[in-house]
């Protein structure tokens, strides 16, 4: 017999009701826009595997973080596409070189933007990996060298956060040891401290002109091991990481709620540019209602357990006000 007593449905009976009962709460304040900006382009260049998305010129860029403050975007995630690349991404730790600059650009033209550098090399090395190649293999130790010189870098040029994507290990830990040393004690840390060897990268690769021949199984997670992505993010926790990420995020959402039981820290997730591209797509080809699963979608992210979301979506959800 149905137990006439429990409604669930009370609760539901008009929107005003089903607002006042909605448990997640989607914000502007709580995403994160990655922008990617290119240096020697003449002119916006469509990302064409990510509708919507441009690669903006470097001379374009201080038009582009005012556009994204008064939108009332309050954080980005700068991606850097560099001209100047060879076998150890040096650029990255020039203090004129292409992060440096766009980091200053953004700090001089919004202060209050909080800014979150990349920090990794596969934008700017001519192989295309995430660190230094050493007999064919990633120089796990050479590489934490280079990422706290490119952390201290980007530091002095004026990010807030240092976000290290490299998947090397104990790149917190020498992270922070090098940005204390140099006097850089109160800027925070935020790793992708859980990150997946995954097919959901695609369309970034083609953003961000990444030419590599092999994979990053060998520094990256592989996609069916559930104990050694909370494993990851522990150890970045202990490192001493200021928050931590699982990247990606859709795919992922197990992984998000296991590690958001086994940490107070805040925890941060990334809808990937293939999450990004599949919603896009399936809208252009009248399959779904584009606003509502891009809702839907970062609702369950948050729902799993995220604090903060990096999204491509953010600028659209803005300026379209749907949040």
């Amino acid at each position: 017999m149905i137990n006439l007593h429990q409604r669930p449905r009370r609760l539901r009976i008009n929107a005003f009701i089903r607002q006042a009962f909605q448990e997640i709460n989607l914000s502007l304040n709580k995403l994160v826009f990655p922008i990617f900006v290119e240096e020697n382009l003449s002119d916006y260049q469509e990302i064409t595997t990510m509708p919507g998305i441009m690669r903006i010129p470097e001379k374009k860029l201080a038009y582009e973080i005012e556009r994204i403050a008064k939108a009332g975007i309050n954080i980005v995630l700068l991606f850097g596409i560099s001209h100047h690349t060879d076998d150890t991404g040096s650029d990255t730790w020039n203090e004129n070189g292409l992060i440096a600059r766009i980091i200053r650009t953004c700090k001089h033209t919004v202060p209050e933007m909080v800014l979150i550098s990349d920090t990794c090399f596969c934008q700017y090395t001519t192989h295309g990996h995430c660190g230094i190649i050493y007999n064919n293999n990633i120089d796990n130790d050479q590489t934490l060298i280079n990422l706290c010189k490119q952390a201290v870098v980007a530091t002095a040029a004026g990010a807030d956060f240092i976000a290290p994507s490299a998947s090397m290990d104990g790149q917190v830990q020498s992270i922070r040891k090098a940005l204390d040393l140099s006097g850089f004690n109160q800027t925070a840390i935020i790793s992708y401290s859980t990150k997946f060897a995954s097919s959901f990268y695609g369309p970034f690769r083609q953003a961000t002109k990444i030419n590599y021949e092999s994979n990053r199984d060998t520094y990256q997670i592989n996609p069916m091991n559930r104990r050694e992505a909370i494993r990851e993010s522990l150890i970045d926790m202990n490192e001493g990481a200021d928050a931590l990420m699982v990247k990606p995020a859709g795919a992922y959402l197990d992984i998000l709620r296991d590690i958001r039981e086994k940490t107070e820290l805040p925890l941060a997730a990334f809808q990937v540019s293939g999450e990004y591209s599949m919603i896009k797509f399936a809208s252009k080809a009248g399959a779904i209602d584009e606003n509502k699963a891009i809702l839907e979608s970062l609702g369950s992210i948050k729902r799993a357990g995220a604090d903060i979301i990096f999204s491509y979506f953010t600028l659209d959800l803005a300026e379209k006000k749907l949040l």
